[in-house]
């Protein structure tokens, strides 16, 4: 018994893999013309799959009760066995303990799976709570025959049942509650109270309650109880005030005292009767319902919302005639999602409740006994079957995988294709069927649409919708099917965009001759998304020509240049434009999409027409166009167009250089020789503001030169002159011009005062020589600070009198007299400076500075007087080798090797002295006296020029310490170095 449900041997019917066949084979899966072959590599597996525990009962099983996982089942008189299906190798079996001669009558266990009622024979209820071994009575319930329990679901947990309903056998309906915690003192009973809400009768009779069902569904706090007898159900509708749930459901039996309940009557009777619901597995209501009566299975849909009765939808499964209520009477029913199983005393039967057709049918062997009851786990889903020697359980597996077939022989087509999502060769005939059937109630865009997801021959429908004269599903169809279609399909691509594309042109041709302009207006713009889809965009493209053909054969100019503008190919587009002399509409072309290269192709030509737009064009695109290639256009149409054509192409030119800052010679050029021609009065303003030196500059300057000498502008070609630098050449044109002119320009050479002189004397001669005019002769004089007296005076004629010259000789006479007394002034400056520092040399010579035995070095540190050593006057002293290492790296590379060539000859000198070991002959002492004469001279000056570089200054106090400053204490080369040898 510890492996009631880990071991189990599989009791599969042969009859069941013979129905699946058979409906397998029925639904021609895999027909031909689907274009789907149905290969299945392993049989399906039944719906139905019924197991038999590998259990043996000790005794016969009475009654058995499952939920939640919870089976609980009565075994022989007295015994009772739970166990939880989650752990079924842990049994728990507890004796009832009953001495007289009661049987257990029912077993009713809750939604939770944690109350147990026990009904008796004698009209006793026992309770046993999941957590207990104890089996409590409940006395207030004794002396009733229970029948039926309505749970409630809503507010059952598992130490408290919440308000239930209680149906017995006569007809009598109780409200009751239990309690699974230990009562109080003077109440130690696990039933709250029971208390009779109603009563049911038949024929005027009590009737026994069936079943009972309470269930909460809608809005408004709405509560549904269904109650059935032998032969009637009930139905009680009710609201509860929010928060009064706990104080039961009289109030809704009380709100139909008045008037009789609502019930369904079948005159069958077969002594009882059950009903069963089926609640799917995302909702808490149930969806469903079948009732097991005299008549046979009245089953259908629960509808929340009708006011009139929460049942709809409903049908009656009449008992086929192997089924004899007065021999073989239904024992139980259980609800699936589209199956009910009706239990028989050997048999079970499963009927679909879509058609009411029989689909499964399962026959117990003799050996296992008569079946006696079979149960549904509402929140496991397996069915529960069980005789006195045998517990058997049914998995339901794919209960939804031929439900399609049902749906699509019923038209149900959506249904139909909702439960065959997984399936595509199931989906494609649904699809193909409700095409057919869509086809034949001339319903052809729905059909189209349906045959385009089908995987039947294209052709052969194409042709059906053709011979139907239904272009509009034709086109409905091609447009499907070619959304369907994947990218490297490209030959059925093209197959289908050309041919799309003649049926929207027919179809607008059509339109347009009948005159209906909504209509068409609605299919051009169908036909511009078709034409604009980026899906097959590349198709489009690759077969424009073959679109543009069929364009240009229906006449279809506006779609033509819509297509046009879709494949960007603004080219075609503009130059229709310019075709029709419709030019503002090519330049919005042009403009709208900023294409450099048509810019540069079509300007000529909208240039001729419309120049003020297209420049305006040019200057809204700025620098993206190379003014450069517009120079073409701009020479053609300038030179033989109209006034508005020049000064639009000067307002262009002004635009590329004021404010694009273009520098290129070519454009400056141009806008030159236009200033030049049409615009004089901008031209000297130009070149003013161009710049005065030629690196400042963009244009060619003889270019400008020649340009200004053809046309006559003298002042314009002294200032492109003056640029040049030719003063000389730009003060002859100047003054033919303006003498003020001719100044300005003989001032410009400042480096150059021979040149400036020169300038100066060509202005004097000319206002002498040509003007006549003296007194600005004078000025010019007086202007220019090079000029004196004396130079200008052979310019003037003989007969000029003294009296024009008068001032002017006497002020050069000044200026002589003036430059005498600075030049004496400067000279007894000098002899008085010369004089000091005689005196200073003299002071030098006598000074001296006292050294003590114990000075050291201000360098090592060392005794000062073991080496040659230098004095400072300002205190410091070093030795000749530290002053020399102090100051060499702070030396100027000049001075460096200034210094290493003296030191060089020093030593040669050094070296000669001491190799002059022999005595010299007598006739050549005097040669030898004298070049010992003259290596110490030179000895005695390379010192001396040693001693200016190194001990000009103290190394400590003078300029080397404060150039120093901001030089590293290490030498950065020798960083590294010295950093490894610290570590």
């Amino acid at each position: 018994m510890a492996s009631i449900l880990d071991e189990y041997e599989d009791s599969l019917n042969t009859r069941q893999i013979a129905q699946q066949h058979s409906r397998l084979s029925n639904a021609n899966i895999g027909i031909t013309h689907s274009g789907f072959v149905n290969v299945r590599l392993e049989e399906e597996k039944p719906i139905f799959n019924k197991q038999r525990i590998d259990f043996t009962p000790p005794e016969r099983i009475n009654h058995l009760a499952v939920c939640n996982n919870q089976l609980c089942m009565s075994l022989g008189k007295d015994t009772l066995l739970r166990i939880d299906l989650a752990k079924p190798d842990q049994p728990n079996q507890i004796e009832l303990g009953r001495k007289d001669e009661s049987k257990v009558h029912k077993l009713f266990l809750d939604p939770t799976g944690s109350h147990l009622l026990i009904c008796l024979s004698t009209s006793e209820c026992l309770y046993l709570n999941r957590n207990t071994q104890k089996v409590r009575s409940l006395s207030r319930w004794r002396g009733h025959l229970i029948e039926s329990v309505g749970w409630n679901k809503q507010l059952g947990n598992e130490t408290n049942t919440g308000p239930v309903l209680v149906g017995t056998s006569q007809g009598i309906i109780f409200e009751a509650e239990i309690s699974a915690t230990e009562g109080s003192l003077f109440n130690t009973n696990p039933d709250q109270y029971f208390r009779q809400v109603h009563s049911l009768e038949e024929d005027g009779k009590p009737a026994p309650v069936c079943c009972l069902e309470v269930e909460r569904g809608g809005s408004e706090n709405k509560y549904f109880i269904i109650a059935t007898t032998r032969k009637r159900l009930f139905q009680f509708v009710g609201k509860l005030a929010e928060g009064s749930e706990q104080q039961g459901f009289s109030s809704i039996f009380s709100q139909n005292q008045d008037l009789l309940p609502s019930f369904q009557e079948f005159p069958a009777n077969m002594g009882y009767s059950e009903i069963t619901f089926y609640t799917p597995k995302l909702r808490n209501s149930p969806k469903s319902f079948g009732w097991m009566m005299g008549n046979g299975v009245l089953y259908g849909q629960l509808d929340y919302v009708r006011p009139d009765s929460l049942l709809s939808d409903v049908q009656v499964w009449e008992y086929t005639p192997d089924i004899d209520i007065s021999l073989d009477k239904p024992i139980s029913i259980v609800l699936t999602q589209f199956h009910f199983l009706l239990l028989l005393h050997d048999r079970v039967k499963a009927i679909c409740t879509l058609n009411g057709q029989e689909v499964y049918e399962d026959v117990f062997p003799d050996k296992f006994g008569t079946l006696k009851k079979m149960i549904k786990d509402p929140v496991g889903g397996l069915v529960w079957i069980y005789t006195e020697r045998a517990v058997f359980r049914y998995h339901i597996q794919r209960e939804a995988r031929d439900v399609w077939q049902m749906y699509m022989s019923m038209t149900k087509f959506d249904l139909a294709k909702e439960y065959c999502r997984d399936r595509p060769e199931c989906m494609d005939m649904v699809l193909a069927k409700e095409a057919e059937h869509c086809f034949q109630n001339k319903r052809y865009i729905d059909s189209a649409k349906c045959y385009a997801l089908t995987q039947n021959y294209f052709e052969e429908i194409a042709l059906k919708f053709i011979e139907a004269k239904q272009e509009e599903a034709l086109k409905e169809f091609l447009l499907k099917k070619l959304n369907n279609l994947k990218p490297s399909e490209r030959t059925q691509i093209t197959l289908l965009v050309t041919w799309l594309a003649e049926l929207y042109l027919n179809s607008l041709g059509q339109l347009e001759s009948d005159g209906n302009s909504v209509i068409f207006q609605e299919t051009r713009e169908e036909f511009r998304e078709f034409l604009s889809s980026s899906k097959h965009k590349e198709c489009l493209y690759n077969n424009r020509s073959t679109i543009y053909d069929l364009l240009a054969s229906h006449g279809n100019v506006d779609d033509m240049v819509y297509f046009s503008v879709v494949m960007q190919d603004y080219e075609r587009v503009i130059s229709h434009y310019c075709q029709h002399d419709d030019y503002s509409a090519a330049l919005d072309v042009l403009s709208k999409h900023c294409d450099q290269k048509l810019f540069y192709k079509f300007s000529p030509v909208l240039m001729q027409h419309i120049p003020k737009k297209v420049v305006d064009a040019w200057i809204q695109m700025g620098k993206r166009l190379d003014p450069k290639k517009l120079i073409p256009a701009l020479m053609n149409y300038s030179q033989m167009g109209s006034t508005q054509q020049i000064s639009e192409t000067i307002r262009y030119m002004e635009f590329c250089v004021y404010e694009l800052t273009v520098t290129e010679e070519a454009i400056h050029n141009y806008l030159l020789s236009l200033y030049a021609k049409y615009k004089p009065d901008s031209l000297l303003w130009y070149l003013e503001q161009a710049g005065t030196h030629p690196s400042e500059i963009h244009y060619d300057l003889k270019y400008a030169l020649r340009l200004c000498a053809e046309n006559g502008y003298l002042q314009a070609c002294v200032l492109v002159y003056r640029i040049m630098e030719l003063y000389e050449e730009a003060v002859d044109l100047a003054l033919q011009v303006d003498v003020d002119l001719a100044k300005s320009c003989a001032d410009l050479p400042e480096d150059d005062e021979e040149l400036r002189k020169k300038l100066w004397l060509k202005i004097a001669r000319h206002v002498v020589q040509e003007e006549k005019d003296v007194k600005k002769a004078m000025n010019c004089l007086s202007s220019c600070n090079l000029l004196k007296i004396e130079d200008i005076l052979p310019f003037f004629p003989d007969f000029v009198t003294i009296d024009h010259f008068k001032e002017a000789i006497c002020s050069s006479l000044e200026e002589y007299n003036q430059h005498i007394e600075e030049l004496k002034q400067e000279m007894e400056e000098a002899t008085e400076s010369a004089k000091r520092i005689r005196e200073d040399i003299q002071e030098m010579r006598n000074k001296y500075g006292v050294v003590d035995s114990q000075e050291k070095c201000a360098s090592c540190d060392f005794p000062l007087l073991n080496r040659p050593f230098y004095l400072f006057l300002c205190g410091h002293m070093f030795h000749y080798d530290c002053l020399f290492q102090e100051v060499t790296p702070h030396l100027t590379p000049l001075k460096q090797s200034r210094l290493e060539e003296l030191q060089k000859k020093l030593a040669a000198t050094t070296q000669t002295s001491k190799s002059r070991h022999r005595p010299a002959p007598k006739d050549e002492g005097d040669t030898a006296s004298l070049g010992k004469g003259n290596a110490g001279t030179s000895r005695e000056q390379i010192k001396s020029d040693m001693d200016d570089i190194i001990a000009s200054e103290c190394v400590y106090c003078g300029e080397l310490m404060i150039k120093s400053i901001d030089k590293p204490f290490i030498d950065p080369k020798k960083f590294e170095e010295e950093k490894s040898s610290w570590l």
